[in-house]
């Protein structure tokens, strides 16, 4: 194995790399058998792994320093250059779905390969090549924007990561001057945050209507790889959130205020759970780090292998600094068959998700490594949220490691967490859809409209005092609604799959880890539907599915006395 800081990244030649592409391409246009055909796939599928590799050490290196010159400069290169492979990549699905023996290469080539080549073709066009270069600069923008936060709070200056964390202290007055602090710096940005929007609705407005589309939407459901679903159920699934997770949520944060003693929660209070404070992480960043080590080995062998890979190959970085992007992701390394982890820790709670959110997702790349097709390594990205949201669950038995004595607390939070989270996904999936609907929408439009639909979704937030709340700017914070249009229904479709390995695995049913180990191994080989049905799981579409779930996870939380935290 290699160290991740040993990686050698190159950058590729593209008049010669493509060369070679377009060499194998047209070998395989004139295969006269399926067995030459899959050899020059195979080539090819080699080629593009190895430019996946170089891109994704280009851009994690740079993520980690946006300010290293070499790096920031191999970032720029890449937003250019990754569209102009596409169109080669566009072509390779073309010649497969085209190839003359596809019943001999359905037996070899997963059917989601032939799926995602049917949405790909609906994707993508090489007159939309400048588009997209355009796209990929505005969504760099957006993060060198973030990244650039320097706020100035009780003698130090932070970065967006850091001031989250004190928008969680203890002292009331703190947590309003905190998240004032962090407010303050998207107001003062306000222009250049609605500006870089308005230009990204145009271009993907712009990349639809070239493309044939009526509007982003449907362009973006194909970007977006959804393979066995469409907006039409989307809208019925957002319909059972709204009558059955709003009410919950509703009532989790009315339980929350009586626990405080407030009058009414205020949009500072809402991430403050106890009197007796949030739950904490104990210990350092290494300290966790060996925590997290310890629950992996005691989980099982698979487990334990997998965090032995990555912590000897430092396969993370984890810590907060300047200049670092912010959030948090994982990646897959192919040519290494590895993955990589990213975060800003800050000292919350959420240093522990990352440590099973992010590791999920690590796991799935590890025990799926030997699938060679890049496109079907991994799942969409709804599938591929439920191994990192399941595996949040599946660590609750060893949160003592990681909180001591608040453990308690911290898994108590963390589920009224994952049902409150519901109505917050689909509100930005619902935003999203009325923004591309009416890509005319002027920023104050924009704003309105996402004021009008969170007090629809999440009818208790309370923003008294924050002019900039109020008038709907809370989204500038959700990078995805920036760089990634439409991923985010995806997190609340996989937490309803995650809810239900959870409430198996509390009812005690001895085959949901050997379920949910399968459905990592299959990568992305099947859709979304197939691969919950595989783990035996409900689908989220199906009516009742939200009901069910949710009085569930209810009564477990009702049946805790929450004011003992």
């Amino acid at each position: 194995m290699t160290k991740f800081k040993d990686m050698k990244y190159e950058r590729p030649d593209f008049d010669e790399t493509s060369a070679k592409m377009q060499k194998l391409l047209d070998e395989m246009k004139s295969s006269s058998d399926s067995e030459s055909f899959l050899a020059k796939f195979n080539e090819l599928n080699a080629i593009r792994r190895h430019l996946q590799t170089m891109m994704i050490l280009a851009q994690v290196r740079h993520t980690i320093n946006t300010k290293e010159p070499y790096y920031e400069a191999e970032n720029n290169y890449w937003d250019e250059t990754a569209p102009r492979y596409e169109s080669l990549e566009n072509t390779l699905f073309r010649t497969v779905l085209e190839a003359p023996f596809e019943e001999e290469l359905r037996k070899e080539i997963p059917e989601t390969f032939f799926q995602l080549g049917e949405c790909r073709l609906k994707a993508f066009d090489e007159k939309i090549v400048p588009l997209m270069i355009e796209e990929n600069k505005l969504a760099s923008e957006y993060g060198r924007l973030k990244a650039s936060a320097a706020i100035p709070f009780d003698g130090e200056i932070l970065n967006l990561a850091q001031i989250a964390a004190k928008a969680e202290s203890p002292d009331r007055e703190i947590r309003k001057k905190a998240y004032d602090a962090k407010m303050a710096f998207y107001a003062e940005n306000e222009a250049k945050f609605d500006d870089i929007y308005d230009r990204m609705v145009k271009v993907r407005d712009k990349m639809a209507r070239e493309m044939g589309y009526a509007s982003y939407v449907e362009l973006g459901y194909y970007r977006m790889n959804r393979l066995d679903y469409n907006a039409e159920m989307v809208a019925g699934y957002r319909k059972q959130i709204l009558d059955y997770a709003t009410p919950a949520a509703e009532a989790i944060f009315e339980k929350q205020r009586k626990r405080l003693g407030f009058d009414k929660l205020a949009y500072y209070d809402m991430d403050y759970k106890f009197v007796s404070g949030n739950a904490l992480p104990q210990g350092s960043a290494e300290e966790l780090v060996d925590a997290a080590v310890r629950m992996y080995h005691e989980m099982s062998e698979d487990t334990g292998r997998f965090i032995d890979v990555m912590k000897e190959n430092e396969l993370w970085d984890l810590i907060s600094r300047p200049n670092k992007e912010m959030g948090g992701y994982e990646t897959e390394i192919p040519e290494y068959g590895v993955p990589f982890i990213f975060s800003n820790f800050n000292g919350t709670s959420g240093d522990v998700d990352v440590l099973t959110h992010e590791a999920g997702h690590a796991f799935q790349t590890y025990l799926a490594k030997d699938i060679t097709i890049p496109d079907v390594m991994c799942p969409t990205m709804e599938s591929a949220e439920i191994d990192s949201m399941s595996m949040e669950f599946f660590a609750y038995p060893w949160m003592k490691l990681f909180f001591g004595d608040a453990a308690d607390k911290y898994r108590y939070s963390h589920m009224c967490g994952t049902i409150t989270f519901l109505p917050y996904g689909v509100l930005v999936d619902h935003f999203q859809e009325e923004v591309y609907t009416h890509p005319e929408m002027t920023p104050a439009e924009r704003k309105a409209c996402w004021r009008r639909l969170e007090k629809m979704y999440m009818p208790y937030k309370n923003y008294d005092g924050c002019q900039l709340l109020e008038k709907g700017c809370w989204w500038y914070q959700q990078g995805h609604i920036f760089q990634s249009p439409f991923y985010y229904i995806d997190y609340t479709l996989a937490q309803v799959c995650a809810q239900q390995f959870y409430i198996r695995m509390d009812q005690k049913d001895p085959s949901y880890w050997q379920d949910y180990t399968h459905l990592l191994k299959l990568g992305g080989t099947l859709s979304f539907t197939k691969l919950v049905k595989a783990a035996n799981l409900r689908v989220p579409f199906e009516e009742g599915t939200i009901r069910e779930i949710i009085g569930y996870l209810m009564n477990k939380l009702n049946a805790v006395d929450d004011t003992k935290f």
